[in-house]
């Protein structure tokens, strides 16, 4: 186990307020808690990929501003408000931890990276069963121009456990996107490939928010060689 976060092996409108009693068994169901608490908005980092367009090097790693891409994705979540932190590691998660500080986070290990980013949303969720976070907000590594601005813009669209809503950049939709925990067990059950949740996010868009942040982000990746660019 490193010394950088504790490690779990997991292979599988408008007012805010408490939502309705989550379902018997539902992944990471919210506890209601006190009545008029700020609810819990879990920040989840999916940082499994092994750029496969770039070599091999595994986008976690790649340096940014002298320090692993990582952890920048990190900072950005944390400074967005967004806690507990749990970030999925896949390639090379070894090397990862040794060299990343992720102080602060659940690392979680995905076995399945390769089958694509549905495998490490799935291993995600499952990873916040009893942390009593109301919602979620997931955010890629790789997208270093979505900065704490336009994460805490989407953080704040929560209204209850079935909340969904997501960044957009000129009308179109982009990451991060928060999922309300009473959505949580059908994006389990239909996260597949490389879709991630786009199946939940199709079958739902009429309940979806989409919030402007292009204004206050880039939501470019880093995919291919040219891509570095972006990292200097």
């Amino acid at each position: 186990m490193s010394s950088h976060g504790h490690t779990d092996r997991a292979g599988h409108d408008r007012s805010p307020g408490p939502g309705p009693d989550p379902r018997p068994g539902l992944p990471g169901a919210a506890d209601p808690g006190v009545r008029g608490a700020a609810p819990v908005i879990a920040g989840l980092l999916l940082a499994a990929g092994g750029g496969r367009r770039l070599g091999g090097r595994p986008k976690a790693l790649l340096p940014y501003r002298g320090r692993p891409l990582v952890e920048n994705a990190v900072r950005v979540l944390r400074e967005a408000g967004c806690g507990p932190l749990h970030v999925v590691l896949g390639a090379s998660a070894a090397e990862v931890r040794a060299r990343a500080d992720l102080a602060g986070c659940v690392v979680v290990d995905n076995p399945a990276w390769q089958e694509g980013m549905g495998s490490s949303l799935r291993v995600g969720l499952a990873s916040l069963a009893g942390t009593g976070a109301a919602a979620v907000l997931v955010c890629l590594v790789d997208q270093p121009g979505i900065g704490a601005a336009a994460v805490a813009r989407v953080r704040g669209a929560y209204r209850s456990p079935a909340s969904l809503a997501a960044a957009a950049y000129d009308g179109e939709r982009g990451h991060p996107v928060l999922f309300g925990a009473d959505r949580w067990a059908d994006i389990t059950a239909t996260a597949t490939g490389d879709r991630g949740a786009r199946d939940h996010l199709a079958r739902h868009a009429h309940e979806l928010v989409l919030v402007e942040c292009a204004d206050v982000a880039a939501a470019f990746d880093i995919d291919t060689p040219s891509d570095l660019a972006h990292l200097d």
